[in-house]
């Protein structure tokens, strides 16, 4: 448990048959747990050190003091990210060093916790893989011929590179994002032209895929804890079909709806539209764009839109649905997801065209898609709110520096706008491994150079800029508290315009937030409030 947002965990353990606690508390625990076959044994991983990095793999013994805990794996490398993970078979601890490049796994049997971790594949430059296991024998996902990876079998006994046999080749069309191992079949998530999608293959190797009602939708494997099951649990939505849960037989190939996300307040999907469009980029890119509107919407011009963006580490924003965002629907705007590159959308390559020295692509897509809308009567200029967290926060941050003129209102969420400062601090607990991702300023000159291009911050000049509000998080150890803060200090200091600018650091709270059930739709409507009254959005007052 997490109670103040800085990600580091304390991890207690209670007996539910007996009500006794076995263990009080082993404090610092970063990411998730892994239990041994003995119902005795947990693997975890402490967070260590000023910089709170996560180094080792220990094993506690349920009853014995935690100042004997086992070190199993011990990582010095301070690029390299380290996690654990469990097959879906429950067999084997996987043990994971990865960056945004590279990654390199070792494995071990739940039945033997105080083995030695055996290595698969030794980390190869721009060479990323996963695993699962199942069947008796391994799975891999890889990149080692066509960035859009392929699957592949190993066996148990010697599941080392030489052994790794195709299995589901790779190709331009199809980007492998993730594979499920089952008793009976396997399943993929994959994504093609944009859109998700899954794939279901049997052992004997007839496969299908997934038959879903929309043709602009979200879709991914669900909770699918039992390794022997019949069925296969599947989250679906668009952006107007609330958060559901299905139940799929990959025998008669039929989804059976369990569970559908309630709105409280009444909601009737009919009365709204989606739809998928593609936007014309400056250097000649389509850029996908996913919409939400009223169905008895105007396209004249005139309506406010809401436009929010993300791009970055290979995480796409899928068409989703928020029953939050219906507030904004209700009063006749526009909402819009820019899939720009630096997510995955369009495959891993719309990735890697949006890192590192091709950062920049980035923000001018979501800026062309802007202008797109705006073209195609969707909006006009200054109708616009724009708004994104993190490494979107960046974006809107770009994206306010480039167009300052198309924007009504703008919202930075816990945004990494100081780049180049942060970059260049390799004691801050992410900026090492963050290199890949954004280029080391401090042994590269073009490096350097390329970040203060684009770092919102370092790009702050004196001239009229849209209403602010910029949000942060005192205990958040992934976008630190002082760069909202600076950022608002300088824009404060440079800009000639009379709009509002607020900052509100949370200080209670980390990179995600409050915690607690409804505290996140206070928040939401701290920001909707916001861009309602600066979009002048008719029927709203503040």
């Amino acid at each position: 448990m997490d109670d103040n947002g800085s990600e580091r965990q304390r991890l207690v353990v209670d007996n539910l048959e007996t009500g006794e606690r076995q263990l009080d508390g082993l404090d610092n625990i970063h990411g998730p747990i892994v239990w041994a076959a003995d119902n005795k044994t947990i693997f975890y991983t402490p967070s260590e050190g000023n910089a709170w990095r996560t180094e080792r793999v220990k094993t506690h013994r349920l009853g014995s003091k935690p100042d004997t805990d086992r070190q199993i794996f011990h990582n010095t490398d301070t690029s390299l990210f380290l996690s654990l993970g469990l097959s879906q078979s429950e067999q084997y601890v996987f043990i994971v060093l990865s960056n945004h490049e590279s990654s390199e796994i070792r494995y071990l049997s739940v039945d033997e916790p105080a083995a030695e971790p055996k290595l698969v594949a030794r980390r190869r430059e721009s060479i990323q893989y996963s695993m699962d296991h199942g069947n008796g024998q391994f799975y891999v996902l890889v990149n080692d011929e066509h960035v859009n990876f392929r699957i592949a079998t190993a066996p148990e006994s010697d599941p080392s590179l030489e052994n790794w046999v195709t299995l589901l080749p790779s190709s331009d069309e199809v980007y492998y994002q993730d594979v499920t191992v089952f008793q009976n079949f396997i399943a993929v998530e994959e994504m093609s032209n944009g859109l998700s999608r899954i794939r279901v293959r049997r052992h004997s190797g007839e496969e299908h895929y997934v038959a879903f009602p929309e043709q602009v939708y979200a879709s991914s494997l669900g909770n699918n804890p039992a390794y022997n099951t019949q069925t296969l649990r599947i989250d679906y939505e668009s952006m107007i079909t609330p958060d559901s849960v299905y139940d799929y037989d990959p025998v008669s190939k039929q989804l059976e709806l369990r569970k559908q996300q309630v709105v409280p307040s009444g909601y009737d999907k009919e009365r709204f539209v989606t739809e998928r469009l593609w936007a014309p980029g400056r250097d000649g890119v389509k850029v996908p764009v996913s919409l939400v509107y009223r169905k008895d919407a105007k396209r004249d011009g005139k309506a406010p839109l809401y436009l929010y963006g993300y791009g970055a580490y290979a995480s796409g924003t899928p068409p989703y649905f928020s029953a939050l965002r219906l507030s904004l629907l209700e009063r006749g705007v526009v909402y819009a997801i820019a899939h720009v590159r630096g997510g995955d959308e369009m495959g891993y390559q719309w990735y890697l065209d949006g890192k590192l020295d091709k950062r920049a692509n980035t923000f001018n897509d979501f800026v062309d898609v802007a202008q797109f809308l705006i073209d195609e009567q969707y909006t006009a200029q200054g109708h616009i709110a724009i708004s994104g967290g993190s490494a979107g926060g960046e974006l809107v941050g770009a994206a306010v520096i480039q167009a300052p003129e198309l924007w009504g209102a703008a919202v930075l969420d816990v945004p990494f706008v100081d780049v180049l400062n942060t970059m260049l601090d390799a004691n801050l607990p992410l900026t090492p491994p963050e290199w890949q991702e954004w280029g080391n300023p401090i042994e590269s000159r073009a490096a350097f150079e390329n970040i203060r291009s684009y770092s919102p911050y370092d790009n702050i000049e004196a001239r009229d800029y849209p209403p602010m509000l910029v949000t942060g998080g005192l205990n958040d150890p992934r976008v630190t508290y002082w760069e909202p803060a600076k950022w608002t200090a300088k824009m404060r200091a440079l800009k000639t315009d009379n709009n509002e600018l607020l900052l509100k650091i949370n200080m209670g709270a980390g990179h995600g937030g409050k915690s607690g059930r409804y505290d996140s739709v206070y928040e939401f409507a701290e920001q909707v409030s916001f861009v309602l009254r600066h979009l002048k959005v008719e029927g709203f007052s503040f």
